[in-house]
């Protein structure tokens, strides 16, 4: 989503990231590593949506990254369209210590995909790399399925902080570069356009389906 106000002023961004993955697989720790860079070894899932914004600057322009966390609903299979609505960016998380929740990152993309209402930018996260000695899921591993589905990859450990701010930068970068490509192809498209005084324009694909989709191949940064 982006909002214009008039001419004079910056563009504000404001980008709605959610987190998803099984339970216990670091979402809630993640999150607060990065916006309060806290810790909960003995956390329990919350019942209800939970979110934070954080705000960065890109380009001399402010980025607002809203972050929703399924905050425990995973256990009751009841993620819905409601908390996919709008969503920009995502992060699908897996716990490198337990296997079964990398195999069901299929079935977590595919609700992503089912649910959300736009192109979602998304980087797989393999979190808890501070488990080496009881790992079960390698890096290769996590990198090759992320090339099969076109997705950013990186290794995380919300416990001792590693890689936790680049991912969530990496996440509202990535964002906002393909945003400034769509809205630079649409301004190219309609010269004419008139942008309205706090007016919210949201790009649709048509508006963009000429636009040439560049191959962007998976990354790894495990740190």
């Amino acid at each position: 989503m982006m909002t214009y106000a008039d001419e004079e002023q910056i563009e504000d961004y404001l980008f709605k990231i959610v987190l998803i993955g099984d339970s216990a697989v670091g979402k809630s720790n993640l999150l607060a590593r990065y916006a309060r860079n806290e810790f909960y070894p003995n956390s329990k899932s919350t019942i209800g949506v939970e979110f934070q914004t954080q705000t960065m600057g890109i380009d001399g322009k402010e980025i607002k990254a809203q972050i929703w966390d399924t905050a425990g609903q995973e256990r009751f299979r009841a993620v819905t369209s409601a908390y996919y609505r709008g969503a920009v960016g995502a992060l699908v998380v897996y716990d490198i210590s337990r296997r079964q929740t990398f195999e069901n990152i299929s079935r977590w993309l595919d609700e992503l995909h089912t649910y959300s209402d736009m192109s979602v930018v998304t980087v797989l996260v393999g979190n808890k790399s501070d488990l080496k000695d009881v790992r079960e899921v390698s890096v290769e591993e996590g990198t090759a399925f992320a090339e099969s589905r076109n997705l950013c990859f990186i290794e995380t450990s919300a416990l001792d902080s590693t890689n936790v701010q680049l991912a969530f930068q990496t996440l509202v970068k990535e964002i906002y570069n393909v945003l400034s490509r769509k809205v630079f192809f649409y301004q190219e498209q309609k010269p004419d356009a008139k942008l309205i005084n706090g007016k919210t324009v949201v790009l649709q694909e048509k508006d963009i389906e000429s636009e040439e989709k560049p191959t962007r191949k998976a990354w790894c940064c495990s740190g």
